[in-house]
């Protein structure tokens, strides 16, 4: 069964708009986990308009407690700065079962594009194997189609995590087929290559289906603005049923 992290920075958005400490983002994290959620992931950026440094660490212990996996992303090359001690230092504190590293910028409302990894592969290489050494699992967010997949091997990667946002959609406008063409190829080089398969981007209850039918062996993926989006309807352990439901082959 391909494992679902949450990723709760939506909670920390609107506890941020009004400030505070509600929404609790700890509180959301532990609904999810208690409701049968396999792990939690964060994308804390350096701006820090969302998951902030002690949210990490907040969540670093609970998912520690839960015997779950916690997933940090980020981009490896930002620079540390008041507030957010860089990524790599961040994964040295709390030690995350994965680290997921996006090529984002401060610019960018969401991570739309993956690495391209003639220009970011030996860049890559050492802090890769900085992390592994503090005992991350490393996956790098990669375009479905892309080229360069043996470089990811090559310098280092465990994983990739296929971005899902243009398969979302094309879905949505009801001619999905060559993006799930593009997503069902690179998978299959990254098996080939030896690397697993993550997913995640505008991944939701109406296309989760029809992704994981269609590519094969997706190991884990991260869900975060549809899920929480559909929890203000249905409610958050709810609609976390939902997606264990439709992981496990239940329609």
């Amino acid at each position: 069964m391909t494992a679902l992290s949450v990723n709760v920075n939506k909670i920390a958005v609107l506890r941020n708009s009004r400030g505070g400490g509600e929404p609790d983002v700890v509180r959301a994290a532990r609904t999810c986990l208690y409701a049968g959620a396999h792990g939690i992931t964060v994308h804390p950026r350096p701006d820090q308009r969302h998951i902030r440094h002690a949210d990490v660490l907040a969540l670093a212990g609970l998912t520690q407690e839960h015997g779950v996996e916690l997933n940090v992303e980020g981009n490896p090359f930002a620079p540390a700065r008041a507030g957010y001690p860089g990524f790599l230092a961040l994964c040295r504190q709390v030690r995350p079962a994965q680290a997921t590293l996006v090529p984002d910028n401060d610019g960018q409302l969401t991570s739309d594009h993956g690495f391209d990894f003639e220009q970011d592969a030996e860049r890559l290489r050492p802090l890769i194997a900085e992390l592994k050494a503090c005992g991350c699992r490393v996956s790098l967010f990669v375009d479905a189609g892309g080229a360069g997949l043996d470089r990811a091997r090559e310098v280092g990667a465990d994983r990739i995590e296929i971005y899902t946002g243009p398969y979302a959609e094309a879905q949505a406008s009801g001619d999905a087929r060559d993006a799930l063409d593009a997503c069902v190829a690179t998978a299959h080089q990254a098996h080939t290559l030896g690397l697993g398969v993550n997913a995640g981007h505008d991944l939701s209850q109406a296309n989760l289906v029809d992704f994981l039918e269609a590519v094969p062996d997706v190991l884990e993926v991260s869900i975060g603005h549809a899920l929480i989006s559909e929890a203000l309807y249905a409610g958050l352990e709810r609609t976390i049923h939902r997606y264990l439901d439709l992981l496990s082959g239940q329609r």
